[in-house]
């Protein structure tokens, strides 16, 4: 007998999201945190519209995002100031029904996302309480918490741990992490700005971007650093420790205001924090132990480079959520969560290895090196955009996915519907959904629909008023139908009652029980 059927072990942005996505899904929900308030001083900065379609669909988007700084993508700056690589996102679309970058002040964000676990009545959020032991059974976890009413002891049907980069959880199991071989000492400085940054003369800008609406690399040998927009009069530099400097003479505010003068001299401003940072490509070596799963900086911790490091976190709980509720109500076998880590690690590793490239061209002190790596990145970009961050995300490849299908494990478009731009989630619903391109595999599409352990709503390409987007993306990869998932990841391509079938297998559910 378990009292609740998740309990979250930590209620960063990571864990407070969990908990509206597992809530939300219809489960009992404990969530558990050391600190009574969210971290007071920003750390992470960036998401992207995969965050905030998530954030759409546990109905807190509105809340957020009037908070949020809608950017423009990145550029970065080679070492005779000119550009060398330009991922933009000026003027382009916006497939996924949201922006690609957006820059936050996390204290708002984790007070806005713990707001949202009061909504429900199936969670409960517990602050001020540590973890000392968990031990697993047949039948579920047992947790042992303390706090200053004394010592609890709580029964779970699954644990996510969503408590960080030194994570009790991760610990407790003795889990170990891969290292990628990167390591980098970085000095990151938090500012209130009262007006525009100023920047060097650079050469090679497109002509429509706005220097303050991106996120600008020097990719200086003589210091690398970043410069990236927050919220409203929020500013974050990262500037590179050189071999030799210490941690503690680069965070005296003499060194930081030096370090920031040629960006703020005359510009009215204040500093917020000032404090150095290890940038880590890491890996834990197992995600799931039985029942208990780690997400987040508990699972893996990115490089900084394209802002991915909470966004990945997100991505861990999205995946879990949906899956751990399917198990819950019976409609999918226990087994469905064991593709939980086959999906994301390489996912995770896929978008580390790209950051640690990165970081390493970054990173580039030897002058006559970055010579030749400006050389190349020019001659390779040619003048033009070089895509966006948004692409550096791979499709899923592997776990529950029509493999062999046409975008299958891609992330799903979100077109806005008709005159008044309502969003296609808002208008379907988050759950399993098969689009079908015409009436004549309406019948098609129901027939084999009827008889799924799991519910499927059937949107018609066709009549849904959306300028003809899902459509277009039909017919782009030449299918019949599509199978999404829910959490806005594609499961295959193909004929309605074939994509039906497959996902029937997908579910995991003891034979005599898919029916």
């Amino acid at each position: 007998m378990t009292d609740v059927d998740v309990v979250i072990v930590g209620c960063g942005p990571v864990g407070a999201l969990a908990a509206n996505l597992v809530a939300a899904a219809g489960l009992t929900t404990l969530v558990i945190d050391r600190e009574a308030n969210p971290h007071p001083l920003p750390r992470a900065v960036h998401l992207d519209h995969e965050m905030m379609r998530l954030f759409q669909s546990v109905g807190l988007v509105d809340l957020i995002r009037p908070g949020m700084n809608e950017t423009e993508g990145h550029l970065h700056i080679g070492a005779d100031q000119g550009v060398i690589r330009y991922m933009g996102t000026a003027g382009r679309p916006k497939p996924f029904g949201w922006a690609n970058d957006y820059f936050f002040f996390q204290p708002e964000l984790e007070a806005l996302l713990r707001e949202g676990i009061t909504r429900f009545t199936n969670a409960k959020l517990r602050t001020g309480v540590t973890l000392e032991t968990l031990a697993q059974d047949a039948d579920g976890v047992t947790l042992t918490l303390c706090s200053d009413a004394g010592t609890s002891q709580v029964r779970a049907n699954h644990v996510i741990a969503c408590d960080g980069a030194r994570s009790v959880v991760r610990g407790l199991l003795d889990i170990a992490l891969d290292d990628l071989d990167f390591e980098e000492p970085w000095l990151v400085v938090d500012a209130e700005v009262i007006g525009p940054v100023r920047f060097p003369d650079l050469w090679g800008t497109p002509g429509e971007i706005d220097l303050q609406r991106l996120s600008v690399m020097m990719c200086d040998p003589v210091r690398p650093a970043t410069i990236v927009p927050g919220r409203g009069t929020m500013r974050r530099w990262e500037f590179m420790l050189l071999p030799g400097e210490e941690d503690a003479e680069m965070m005296r505010p003499d060194r930081v205001a030096a370090l920031l003068a040629p960006y703020l001299e005359g510009v009215p401003h204040r500093i917020i924090r000032a404090t150095t940072y290890r940038f880590h490509g890491l890996v834990a070596e197992q995600w799931q132990d039985g029942r208990v799963f780690l997400a987040g900086d508990a699972a893996h911790q990115t490089p900084p480079f394209f802002g991915q490091g909470m966004c990945h976190g997100m991505r861990d709980v999205a995946n879990l959520a949906w899956k751990l509720a399917a198990v819950a109500r019976g409609e999918a076998g226990e087994a469905l969560l064991d593709s939980y880590q086959p999906e994301r690690d390489p996912h995770v590793r896929a978008v580390i290895s790209a950051a640690v490239e990165a970081g390493r061209y970054i990173c580039e002190l030897d002058p006559a090196r970055a010579r030749e790596r400006d050389r190349a990145f020019r001659e390779r970009a040619q003048g033009g955009a070089t895509g966006t961050a948004a692409d550096l995300i791979p499709a899923i490849c592997t776990g529950i996915i029509a493999a062999g299908t046409p975008a299958a494990g891609e992330r799903f478009i979100q077109p806005r519907l008709g005159e008044g731009g309502r969003l296609l989630d808002d208008s379907t619903g988050n759950g399993w959904r098969l689009v079908t391109r015409d009436d004549a595999l309406l019948v098609d599409a129901k027939r084999a629909v009827a008889g799924t352990p799991v519910a499927v709503t059937i949107v018609d390409a066709h009549t849904i008023g959306d300028d003809g987007a899902l459509l277009r993306w039909l017919d782009a990869r030449g299918a019949a139908a599509v199978l999404v998932r829910p959490d806005f990841y594609v499961f295959g391509t193909g004929e309605p009652a074939d994509l039906v079938s497959a996902l029937t297998t997908a579910l995991c559910l003891p034979q005599g029980m898919a029916a």
